[in-house]
C-alpha cells in the first residue's frame, strides 16, 4: 500500500524582486510512502492488519515561493549618476530654479529629461 507524504512550503527573501510580491520558485512535488502490512484473515474476512515496514519511496520536494526584498526607488530612473528624486519639479542645486526637489550634479540622462536639467543638450544634467 502506498500513501502521499505532504511537501511543505518554505519562503525565502529575494532582493530582485520588488517588496510585496511574491514568485514560486519551485513547486512542491508531494512524497510517496510504501507501507507493508501483515494482514489476519480468517473464512475471507480481515479481522488484524499489522504494519510491520515502511519506508519513503520517493521524497517530497518542497514548494519555495521567493518574496520579494528589494525597496522601492525614489530615484527617478531617466537619470543616472546621482539620485533625481521623483517629484513635480526637480532643480539643480545652486541653480535658479525653485524646487520643490534638488539635485546635486552632475547627472547623465539615460531617457528622457523630464525636469529639463541638461540645459546644454549634451547628455549631462546640473554640470554648469
Amino acid at each position: 500500500m502506498t500513501r502521499k507524504i505532504p511537501f511543505t512550503t518554505r519562503k525565502v527573501r529575494d532582493p530582485s524582486l520588488a517588496k510585496g510580491t511574491t514568485k514560486v520558485k519551485r513547486h512542491g512535488v508531494m512524497g510517496i510512502r510504501k507501507l507493508t502490512y501483515e494482514v489476519t484473515v480468517r473464512d475471507g474476512v480481515e479481522i488484524s492488519k499489522k504494519l510491520v515496514h515502511e519506508e519513503t519511496a520517493k521524497a517530497p520536494v518542497s514548494l519555495i515561493i521567493a518574496v520579494g526584498a528589494k525597496q522601492a526607488s525614489n530615484c527617478d530612473p531617466n537619470y543616472s549618476g546621482a539620485c533625481v528624486p521623483i517629484a513635480s519639479d526637480v532643480d539643480c542645486a545652486g541653480g535658479s530654479g525653485n524646487g520643490p526637489a534638488y539635485v546635486q550634479g552632475p547627472v547623465r540622462v539615460i531617457g528622457s529629461d523630464i525636469y529639463d536639467l541638461d540645459r546644454d543638450g549634451d547628455g549631462i544634467g546640473c554640470d554648469t
